[in-house]
């Protein structure tokens, strides 16, 4: 792609209301823009982070035999009072009414109208179990949207519904949702912590989050440093150096941000919504479901909020929106633009590659490539006289000068050094 076509508005300054590192970067580095408190537009560059990790979470849940589909945004007001949720959710909810005055909302949530697709088809024990998912935007009317992609009004978010015959199922299931998302973030470059939770608006009988440990996050977690255990602090009441419950070792606590979030819902939406199926006995019954979902655009955040040092955005491995930055410094030495021309011509066969052909000084093209964090750099300059170009690694800053004819080679080998 050749970046004098793709729309990349980096900014010299951060926006004055930006307090977490992750908006200064998001916004600096042209992923997003605010259109309002909490709703943003993603620009080429971010949206295209966004495809990457949606595409890593498909590839995950597809693997466990789970269904993609898409569900309406706009939900009636019918199916939430059958859950009983319409009264019960709060001012989050975003509603509305039409043209002849009949109550909508925004949805926040997809049980209801999942439970409500499932209910007509799955009526039998030999249906199940069955997984199914999306991939959409969400809504919420929060009181503080906050930290760009944080606390969002408007957002990105994967949510998966499992419905079963019995509870042995669902927590088979449940199991298998929570590795897989560990699977996800790991690809995603995150470290996350698993940790106990209350149900909150969602419902059901237990649920965890996936926590990146972050200064900025909303949440307290307390942890233990010797196993595995993990909770919110609101839900264990733990303080720090308590002994851990589950192995008396010592307990820490770290604010961190919530990506993911399991839930055992039981029959909490198929039983008032009449989601049932005949068992092997002939007996109807409520259909057993698993709810969990996964901050896609949270994620973006998170991952930035993780992944940046003081020039710019250093990506994770899997989630580089593009393999080779090349940087014509000068675009009006014709010799210079030949050269880059031909490194992005034989390059873009092998890997994406964004190519800076902009009437720009060249400085300005260094400091917007470091901004936007790109893996490897290519530039080519005066040293062009002498057959060579400039490597440079974005994570490690590390440079090398390199004859053009051995290119290929190099990068061949960066690539196999990044994979080991």
């Amino acid at each position: 792609m050749k970046q004098s076509m793709m729309f990349i508005p980096t900014l010299k300054n951060a926006p004055k209301d930006a307090e977490a590192m992750s908006h200064k970067l998001l916004v600096r580095s042209g992923l997003v823009k605010q259109v309002a408190a909490g709703i943003y537009s993603y620009l080429p560059l971010g949206y295209k982070v966004i495809k990457i990790i949606e595409n890593i979470v498909r590839e995950e849940l597809d693997a466990l035999g789970c269904s993609e589909l898409l569900l309406p945004a706009l939900q009636t007001s019918d199916l939430w009072k059958e859950s009983g949720r319409w009264d019960d959710y709060g001012p989050e909810l975003m509603r509305l009414k039409d043209r002849k005055d009949r109550d909508f909302c925004l949805g926040p949530t997809h049980e209801e109208v999942i439970t409500f697709v499932a209910r007509d088809y799955l009526n039998s024990y030999k249906k199940l179990p069955v997984a199914l998912y999306q991939i959409q935007t969400k809504f919420r009317d929060e009181m503080r949207p906050r930290f760009a992609l944080m606390r969002g009004r408007e957002f990105s978010m994967k949510d998966l519904y499992s419905f079963h015959s019995n509870d042995e199922c669902l927590n088979e299931w449940y199991e298998l949702v929570w590795e897989a998302y560990k699977k996800i973030f790991n690809r995603c470059g995150l470290e996350v912590k698993v940790v106990d939770s209350d149900t909150g608006q969602i419902g059901g009988k237990e649920a965890h989050e996936f926590m990146v440990m972050s200064e900025v996050g909303e949440d307290t977690i307390s942890y233990c440093n010797d196993c595995d255990y993990g909770s919110n602090t609101e839900f264990s009441n733990l303080a720090e150096r308590d002994k851990c419950p589950k192995c008396g070792g010592t307990i820490s606590i770290a604010k961190g941000i919530e990506v993911g979030n399991i839930f055992k819902l039981g029959t909490k939406y198929s039983e008032p919504m009449k989601a049932t199926f005949t068992d092997k006995d002939g007996k109807e019954k409520p259909m057993i479901m698993g709810c969990y979902g996964l901050g896609v655009s949270r994620t973006l955040m998170a991952v930035v909020e993780q992944n940046n040092d003081e020039l710019g955005i250093v990506w994770p491995e899997e989630l580089k929106p593009f393999k080779y930055h090349i940087i014509c410094f000068d675009v009006k030495n014709k010799d210079q633009l030949d050269v880059a021309n031909h490194i992005y011509s034989e390059l873009r066969k092998q890997s994406e590659c964004l190519f800076d052909d902009r009437i720009e000084r060249g400085i300005i093209k260094l400091k917007d490539s470091d901004l936007i964090g790109i893996p490897i750099r290519i530039t080519v300059g005066r040293d062009i006289k002498d057959g060579l170009v400039e490597v440079t690694e974005r994570k490690t800053g590390t440079s090398n000068k390199v004859k053009i004819t051995d290119l290929q080679a190099f990068c061949s080998s960066l690539s196999k050094k990044k994979k080991k």
